[in-house]
This record gives C-alpha cells, sequence and structure tokens, in this order.
C-alpha cells in the first residue's frame, strides 16, 4: 500500500509540472529507488513509459486550452514542452489524428487521456506462487549488451538480442561451455545516471571461460515467482502482477540488484512450459 500511495505522490508531482520540467530525478526520490527502478515499475503498472504517460497528459491539456480558448498554437506549443510548432503539430496529430489549428472546428473529434491513480483491487485472480530463497553469490557465462532504460528501449533491444542469440545457436553453446541446462537473461550493473543496464544472456557456471564473458551475480535474499505458460505473454504477466499486486501488498521492496528470469530446457510456446522470475529483495 505504501508504494502506490508513493506512486499517487509521483502523479501528483507531474500534474503540477506539465507545463514545466518534470523531473526524473524527483520521480525516483519520492519512491524511494533509483530511476531505472521507478521507470520499469511505472511500466509494469501502466503498460506505457513515463515519457508516454507524460506526452499523452500534456496533449490532452493542450488539446482543451486550443478548443476553449483563443490561445495561439505556438504558445500552447511552448507551454507544453516543444520548441517548434512543427514538432509540436506532428505529436499532436499522431495522437488527435487532427492538426492543432483543426482543433477549433467544433465537429472535430479529440481524444483525452485521463490522469491515472494507483490503488489495490482484488480481482480473484489465481494465486501466485513464489517462495524466498537465499542464494550465495554465483557466476554466469554468457553475452551481454549495454541497453538503455531511457523511453522503454530496452524493451526493443532486449528482444533482438534474444532474437540474435537464438538464431545463432548461441543458446546451445552457452549452456554446453557452462555446463548448465537453464538459460538466463540477467539485468544487471545499473548505470543510473546514464539510465543504462547490462543486459546478459547466460547460464550459472563453474567452469573457466574462453569464448564467454563472465558475470558475479552477488549473493542475495530472493523472491522466485514462478511463470507457467508460452512465453512471451505468461512471464509479462508474472511481472506485471509482481510489481502491481505482490509488492503493493508485501512488506519488502525491490533489493536494488541484479534481478534475472530462469529458463528451462522446453517448448516455450506450450501451455504448460514453466519458467521463473528472480528478484533480490528487502525489508521495507
Amino acid at each position: 500500500m505504501e508504494m502506490l500511495l508513493r506512486m499517487n505522490e509521483c502523479i501528483g508531482y507531474i500534474e503540477e509540472n506539465l507545463q514545466g520540467t518534470i523531473e526524473m530525478e524527483e520521480l525516483a526520490r519520492l519512491t524511494y529507488s533509483s530511476k531505472f527502478h521507478f521507470q520499469r515499475m511505472f511500466n509494469m503498472l501502466t503498460g506505457f513509459t513515463v515519457a508516454e504517460y507524460i506526452r499523452k497528459r500534456r496533449l490532452t491539456l493542450a488539446a482543451q486550452e486550443l478548443s476553449n480558448s483563443g490561445a495561439k498554437v505556438i504558445d500552447v506549443a511552448l507551454r507544453y514542452g516543444y520548441e517548434t510548432p512543427e514538432s509540436f503539430s506532428k505529436a499532436f496529430r499522431r495522437a488527435h489524428g487532427v492538426s492543432p489549428s483543426q482543433v477549433r472546428n467544433q465537429e472535430v473529434s479529440l481524444k483525452a487521456f485521463p490522469r491515472i491513480s494507483f490503488q489495490i483491487q482484488l480481482k480473484g485472480e489465481k494465486e501466485m506462487n513464489y517462495r524466498i530463497v537465499e542464494k550465495e553469490g554465483f557466476k554466469a557465462a554468457g553475452i551481454g549488451k549495454k541497453v538503455s532504460a531511457a523511453n522503454g528501449e530496452n524493451n526493443k533491444e532486449i528482444p533482438v538480442l534474444w532474437d540474435e542469440v537464438n538464431r545463432k545457436g548461441l543458446d546451445r553453446e552457452i549452456c554446453e561451455a557452462a555446463g548448465a541446462k537453464d538459460l538466463l537473461g540477467i539485468c544487471m550493473e545499473f548505470d543510473h545516471p546514464k539510465e543504462e543496464f547490462t543486459y546478459f544472456i547466460g547460464a550459472h557456471t563453474d567452469k573457466p571461460q574462453e569464448k564467454f564473458e563472465v558475470k558475479e551475480i552477488p549473493a542475495s535474499t530472493w523472491a522466485v515467482f514462478e511463470s507457467v505458460g508460452p512465453m512471451p505473454q505468461a512471464i509479462q504477466n508474472v511481472w506485471q502482477r509482481i510489481y502491481s499486486e505482490w509488492f503493493p501488498s508485501t512488506g519488502y521492496e525491490h533489493g536494488g540488484g541484479p534481478e534475472f528470469e530462469l529458463y528451462p530446457p522446453g517448448d516455450i510456446d506450450d501451455e504448460n512450459y514453466r519458467c521463473e522470475v528472480w528478484i533480490p529483495i528487502r525489508k521495507k
């Protein structure tokens, strides 16, 4: 519940500053988290990025202002953070399907994106299977890529990396070199000022490596969640429920270290495929 209250404070801060500067550092501070984890949490809870929400809200208010006043398009554009009328018009048309100058036509239909709020809802869904694990540090062998967390770019870059690994057969090579069966998709090495982190596809190993890079995963207390069903829908649903249901209703928060998904061998399109999400946690 406390986490959702913090998120509502963030929405209040955004709404108060839609005509000014919105600092991601302040949003992270309000939730006692890093910029990366705040943006990830926001995306999991809402389905869109912080930047998308801010843009949609600004364009909603801009449309209302143009419709209800005699304000000039250039003045409204500047007021809502657009440096030129051209960039404003492009974004406005993409959101509303019409140009800003057409808004005063009473027959024009506009789209309104309302302010959101966070609350716990009892949905009657099936229980979440999880366990708490104390695990010592371990090594993972594989390949990694530095990705950007800004504006949800990591959600585009990571699937591309997986496609490349699977297409080249590197998934099998990694497991063979590591002497392991399960593949890991690890988010680690967070560079908060640059809004970057390393996404590492690897496998648990105790063997020296020649071809693949080796990463150290520190000891932690982990919340381990089970995902059952075809990928990627099943595990995406688990992530969403972790942030919208599990964290708000427990006394835990994200531990700040690496987190990973564990993929056993099997048909990922099968209705009974099982994998896991491992999240480092600590008591609030």
